[in-house]
């Protein structure tokens, strides 16, 4: 542990943590950040770009950080198109669970264009 450190945190898409956990709190991991921008199965392995990965693992990241009794934050990135008619389903999976959740807005940055017609538009 380096003095004066408080929190060594890790943002991941969980598909190694479950494996590398115990070695990263050995080595002072205190919070996780773990990007989860679908509960869909399909559209997980769409993202991460690797077939056979299901959210099955997303939940044993979910518990085994729980029981780790590390600081856990879920960052989904709301997507127009994508996913933005699962932000519901998010707050459900995640109401009862000691997390946070965090929704962030896509940026619509493309090289050097912007993509505007992604933007989730306020009502």
């Amino acid at each position: 542990k380096l003095e004066g450190l408080k929190t060594i945190a890790v943002t991941t898409n969980g598909i190694n943590l479950t494996r590398l956990l115990p070695q990263l709190k050995e080595a002072g991991l205190n919070a996780i950040n773990i990007s989860l921008d679908t509960l869909v199965p399909a559209k997980f392995e769409f993202i991460v770009r690797r077939k056979g990965t299901n959210l099955s693992s997303k939940a044993t990241v979910l518990i085994l950080a729980q029981i780790c009794l590390l600081y856990l934050q879920v960052n989904c990135v709301v997507m127009r198109g994508f996913n933005e008619d699962e932000v519901l389903d998010f707050v459900n999976f995640t109401k009862d669970l000691p997390l946070d959740v965090r929704f962030i807005e896509y940026m619509p940055f493309d090289g050097k264009y912007c993509c505007f017609e992604i933007l989730l538009r306020q009502k």
